[in-house]
């Protein structure tokens, strides 16, 4: 009997330190993910300081965008492959260098070719890096998958809110070269050093800490899909398509919205809230920054409630919304703050719904790949992010946010009428033993 208890205390043990390692983990994650954070979201700052040394116009400069962003996701597959293959350390630590020279080159970069190098660095490495920690969130908490996905998706989205006002400021001191140089060197050295600290679970299976989740749609699947096969099903295209139209509303938000302030003339308009006082510009991107980092655990928490698809249903139908509000009443400096803060907040949670429904229908074991896969469709995104600034150009913001309010509608009548029965046709399936 003796014997027993100490067996049983040992596992109850482990247990513990599993538990609580795990929620190390997690945090490990977030702190990367926020090291990464300005490659994307502080880039809007660096548009007009580039065209206004080297004239090479906004649309030229924005497809550096359009490249990092295609670089991000669409190697995340391979990247994720790597990371189910050999674990997480080596794919950050890799991540970590490319995030770092990404900067460094396009602080020295004198031709549009040399910018756009950088760009396919920094995507590379950040692609790395954001792959990796969802996937590995994915892994770790099988009952908490959305609110996981959510909490580590929130240090890309609000990660860098801190930074933002010194990145402005020392734009404006220094210049945006050296502010490239000391950030690009700053969060370089800071993801290669927390890489050291990540590590998969014990088993890649999901068993640990598996507890039933609360939503009774979030089931554990009978069959673990690798990527092929999940590629091979129409519930993954339907998923696919509605990122896409997801994901290409909020890249035009996150590119152009430096853009589209001065384009409205209130971009250094002093604006007043809660008792502080930014200019117009900065003080969106900065709330823009926190909302879009807190809605991920927020809607990823709603979600593991609630369901995925009626979670999105309501979601994306804020953004569309929000984004035609913005259109009709963001030439007020106060209603643009309000009202860019509103889209960012229905936007970001698409990082934490999107892996989360992927994994409950298709599997933790290739988690990590699988996730990768299906964001690849932010790249497919980013392709319009130039178009946009076209559009721009010929002074037409009406058919950007027109087009980008109908995409946002449309993918959440798709969450509720198509994406929600096709899931529960393969759940039923997969029951039968016929996936």
């Amino acid at each position: 009997m003796g014997a027993v208890e100490q067996l049983t205390q040992a596992v109850s043990q482990t247990a513990e330190r599993t538990s609580a390692g795990r929620w190390w983990q997690l945090l490990f994650g977030v702190l990367c993910m926020s090291m990464i954070a300005n490659l994307q979201y502080g880039w809007t700052l660096f548009v007009t300081p580039l065209d206004d040394r080297f004239h090479w116009g906004r649309a030229a400069i924005q497809v550096a965008f359009t490249l990092f962003v295609l670089a991000e996701t669409w190697l995340v597959p391979l990247e994720g492959y790597l990371v189910d293959r050999f674990g997480p350390r080596p794919v950050i630590l890799a991540g970590g260098v490319l995030v770092g020279l990404s900067w460094v080159i396009d602080a020295r970069a004198d031709t549009l070719m040399a910018l756009y190098a950088g760009s396919v660095l920094g995507g590379i490495g950040a692609g790395a890096v954001y792959g990796t920690c969802v996937g590995n969130a994915l892994k770790w908490f099988p009952d908490r998958r959305g609110l996981a996905a959510g909490i580590t998706a929130m240090g890309f989205g609000a990660g860098s809110a801190m930074t933002l006002v010194p990145i402005a400021q020392q734009i404006e001191m220094r210049g945006y070269a050296q502010t490239f140089l000391l950030f690009g060197v700053i969060q370089g050295l800071a993801v290669f050093l927390l890489g050291w600290l990540l590590r998969a679970p014990p088993h890649d299976d999901g068993t640990i800490g598996t507890i039933p989740a609360p939503c009774a749609e979030t089931v554990v699947p009978h069959v673990q899909y690798p990527p092929w096969r999940m590629a091979s099903t129409p519930v993954f295209w339907t998923l696919y398509a509605m990122f896409v139209m997801m994901a290409a509303g909020g890249l035009m938000a996150t590119a152009q919205l430096g853009p589209i302030a001065h384009d409205f003339r209130i971009a250094d308009i002093p604006v007043s809230l809660a008792g502080i006082v930014l200019p117009a510009l900065t003080f969106a991107m900065t709330i823009d920054r926190v909302l879009n980092g807190v809605t991920r655990p927020f809607f990823g928490w709603l979600s593991d409630k609630l369901g995925r698809e009626n979670t999105m249903g309501l979601a994306f139908a804020l953004e569309g919304f929000g984004i035609m509000a913005l259109a009709l009443f963001g030439r007020n400096p106060v209603a643009f703050v309000i009202l860019s803060g509103l889209v960012f907040f229905a936007w970001g949670e698409i990082y934490s719904l999107f892996p989360a429904l992927c994994c409950d229908i298709f599997g933790t074991r290739y988690a990590t790949a699988n996730a990768g896969l299906l964001y690849t469709a932010k790249g497919t995104a980013a392709l319009l992010v130039p178009f946009s600034s076209l559009l721009a150009d010929s002074g037409d913001w009406t058919s950007v946010f027109s087009a980008a309010a109908g995409f946002n509608l449309l993918a959440s009548a798709m969450a509720l009428l198509m994406l929600k029965p096709m899931r529960q046709t393969l759940n039923s399936q997969q029951e039968r033993g016929h996936p």
